[in-house]
């Protein structure tokens, strides 16, 4: 999609800092980071979003979800980190191209939910 800014970081169009690339995916820092480790895991080919994958986009899904990990510990979140798919509106989806955050830091992450 000629107007997807997470597909014009994918084809570098527009500028990131990535942690790793290569023929299906990007990882790269969030521009907002919300802890000391916030990377951001995306598929090339345009996915709307989570709701959208089709079975035939299971490899990449894995492969996205292995790699934001390792690349997560690797940064430092080696006692955990949460992993986060926002999708749609309701579940607070801001851009429409899935994408995994990996967040993490030493003691920085609020609960999940209120009990």
């Amino acid at each position: 999609m000629s107007d997807c800014i997470f597909c014009k970081i994918a084809s570098g169009d527009i500028p990131a800092k990535k942690a790793f690339e290569d023929d299906d995916m990007v990882v790269f820092h969030d521009i907002n980071p919300v802890a000391p480790v916030h990377l951001l895991a995306i598929p090339k080919k345009h996915i709307a979003s989570l709701a959208d994958a089709a079975p035939a986009d299971a490899l990449v899904m894995g492969k996205l979800l292995q790699t934001g990990a390792r690349l997560a510990v690797e940064q430092g979140c080696t006692e955990g980190f949460r992993t986060l798919i926002n999708t749609g509106r309701v579940g607070r989806q801001e851009v429409y191209h899935l994408h995994i955050h990996f967040v993490g830091g030493p003691d920085v992450l609020p609960p999940m939910l209120k009990r």
